[in-house]
């Protein structure tokens, strides 16, 4: 094996408003400069040393040396979530927006999942999964109705205690109602286990989404069918599915993700990583937490400037995001925003190469790194740029 890519996408990083995010009202969103503005400048050091300071204004992050090609991506997908944000990503751009449900789902939908699970649902609301929790947990309990809700994303979110549902029974009534939400084209069914006593619930690391199939050709797809071996590192096979994975690890955090990820490389066997990290998201964008988007982003910078030693001269590596969750906003869903490309290899010097219309260069670019046809129609390679510096 003489070459591999690392794809990895750091879940929410918005670097400034898309120009379609009026449509989105998501006008002033800037999740990476908002960040610095609410909390001081940042000592992230291998964000500055890859180009980052290049891409928005970024207090603490200026970027006047870095290595490696730097820009930002617009997103060409209908939607604003992590499936269309991933999926494009890999080449595959949404023109039929997935259904969304702020004022709760209808009827048809929860009483045929109620029917096929046996199970009863609370809640049925536009919510943070944090504030519902510890909103419906008590009820949940004395009751064993499962508690239910979604986000401006398109997400049939199903929050369980560990003491009223195993996780294996949260995961079979998530694939049930995996297979109604099919017919009502909603993105993706999430299981939200948590556990912990009423006042001190605490949401654990097993997550599970359940994500429609692609309904195309991806990156992942493309390489399989060439011969190329594709591991999937976090949430890649709840988005993509197993079938072009030859290989894929569940995890528990970004710091584990991180480390999952360097260990790997020091042995590789695979061609293609595709690693997604989640916590900013999850953990600290939703709940609107400026300062816990901090200290999340100082762990990926450590963990980055691992990664970056464990790279060969002939590997490239490829950052970007899905979209935003600006915690500054005063809203708790995603926000449309440009996301950050870097594209690094050990030679590279920097170049920024500006703003670009999709996702999906990216998708087109591997297919270069790899030379095989690219059939990515949306995307425009960068690879000779990479090449030539």
């Amino acid at each position: 094996m003489t070459k591999k890519c690392v794809l990895l996408v750091i879940d929410s990083l918005g670097v400034g408003e898309a120009p379609d995010a009026k449509e989105y009202g998501d006008e002033g969103a800037n999740t990476f400069g908002n960040v610095s503005k609410a909390v001081g400048p940042l000592n992230l050091p291998t964000f500055d040393r890859l180009g980052f300071g290049q891409m928005t204004d970024i207090s603490g992050v200026k970027s006047e040396n870095f290595s490696g090609v730097v820009g930002r991506l617009a997103e060409k997908s209908l939607g604003n979530d992590s499936t269309t944000g991933h999926w494009e990503i890999a080449g595959l751009v949404t023109n039929e927006a997935f259904n969304v449900f702020p004022e709760g789902f209808p009827l048809e939908i929860v009483s045929e999942v109620e029917k096929l699970t046996g199970y009863k649902f609370i809640g049925n609301c536009h919510a943070s999964g944090t504030e519902i929790i510890n909103r419906l947990g008590q009820e949940h309990l004395e009751t064993g109705a499962l508690i239910l809700y979604t986000s401006g994303d398109s997400v049939f979110q199903i929050a369980a205690h560990e003491d009223v549902l195993s996780l294996k029974e949260l995961y079979e009534v998530s694939m049930i109602a995996r297979k109604v939400c099919n017919k009502f084209n909603i993105g993706r069914v999430i299981a939200r286990p948590f556990k912990g006593e009423v006042n001190n619930f605490v949401r654990t690391y097993d997550r599970k989404d359940f994500g429609i199939t692609p309904p195309g050709n991806t990156i992942l797809s493309h390489l399989s069918s060439h011969g190329y071996k594709n591991f999937g590192v976090g949430k890649i096979s709840d988005l993509f599915g197993h079938e072009f994975l030859n290989e894929s690890i569940h995890t528990e955090g970004d710091l584990d993700g991180l480390d999952k990820l360097n260990n790997l490389l020091k042995e590789p066997k695979y061609d293609f990583y595709f690693i997604n990290l989640v916590d900013l998201d999850m953990v600290y964008g939703h709940r609107e937490d400026p300062k816990g988007y901090y200290e999340g982003l100082k762990i990926i910078d450590s963990g980055l400037d691992k990664l970056l030693n464990n790279l060969q001269d002939e590997d490239l590596l490829i950052i970007t995001g899905d979209h935003g969750t600006d915690p500054t906003d005063g809203k708790t869903d995603h926000s449309r925003e440009f996301v950050p490309l870097v594209a690094y290899t050990t030679t590279l010097e920097g170049i920024n190469i500006g703003e670009r219309s999709s996702f999906a260069d990216i998708a087109s670019t591997i297919c270069d790194f790899f030379d095989i046809p690219d059939i990515f129609d949306d995307g425009t390679s960068f690879f000779k740029t990479v090449v030539n510096k």
